[in-house]
């Protein structure tokens, strides 16, 4: 079975703690707290700082640190990685995954890893993320965590892949845009493809637009069934001349930018 996640220590980068098949729980949050988790990891093979936390189990030591928790492809790569807070070993027992291995219990911190984004992590890993549309029926919950597995995997599937050159014409359709998420997602897809990246934020989608995130301004940006998504997009928010509606602040980001949007 190929391994699916390594961890590394954040404070040294060569501090590796070793590979591990599974990993349950990991978007799973605690009722008590959104961050807090508790993880199943099995099949590890664990070193560096990882190892020396099995020896205190039930003491203050049992406690390895932050890490990066990385997301791996079928051959190794990382796909993405997560910051993990107060990884903390807190039982350890022999695997079933092969010798020398073992499962380990540990609690630590993560607000990143949303339910449900280890269902798209697995489109990716096993190359099925390759259609557009695949995120229509998800609920807005589920979009945000799409979103979030565009934007922590970006960089493995655009694998330096520059903008898309100036004078580019990209097209949303209205009809399945349903909410402000739903929008990131279509604009995602149109720029950069399914799974796409083009933010999941104003904040974000205007530093998209200044360069670096798959297209280069001006561009044209053409919006089919404009009025179904201004019907949607109604929430009342401040804007440039007062106050509007939150597609009226969308197209007043995009002319900020120099994009054209071509309403249809």
């Amino acid at each position: 079975m190929p391994e699916r996640y390594a961890l590394t220590s954040d404070d040294d980068d060569t501090d590796f703690w070793g590979f591990a098949h599974e990993a349950e729980g990991l978007f799973t949050p605690l009722p008590e707290e959104e961050g807090a988790r508790r993880v199943r990891l099995t099949g590890c093979l664990p070193q560096g700082g990882l190892v020396k936390s099995l020896d205190h189990i039930g003491s203050r030591r049992a406690t390895a640190g932050n890490a990066w928790w990385d997301l791996l492809d079928s051959d190794g790569a990382a796909m993405g990685s997560y910051f993990v807070n107060e990884v903390t070993v807190i039982d350890a027992r022999p695997s079933a995954h092969g010798a020398g291995r073992v499962d380990l219990a540990l609690t630590l911190w993560c607000e990143n890893a949303m339910p449900g984004a280890d269902r798209v992590w697995d489109l990716i890993r096993a190359g099925r993320l390759d259609r557009t549309g695949m995120w229509h029926k998800l609920a807005p919950r589920d979009r945000q965590a799409w979103l979030s597995v565009a934007l922590w995997s970006r960089e493995y599937r655009r694998r330096g892949k520059a903008d898309a050159p100036a004078g580019q014409v990209f097209t949303v359709d209205g009809r399945h845009i349903v909410d402000i998420g739903s929008f990131y997602c279509a604009i995602g897809e149109a720029v950069g493809g399914p799974g796409g990246y083009f933010g999941w934020n104003l904040d974000a989608l205007d530093d998209c637009l200044s360069g670096g995130w798959g297209a280069a301004a001006p561009f044209t940006l053409r919006w089919d069934h404009s009025a179904e998504a201004r019907a949607r997009l109604a929430e009342r928010v401040p804007t440039d001349e007062g106050e509007g509606s939150l597609f009226d602040l969308l197209l007043e980001i995009f002319e900020a930018r120099r994009v054209d949007v071509v309403l249809r």
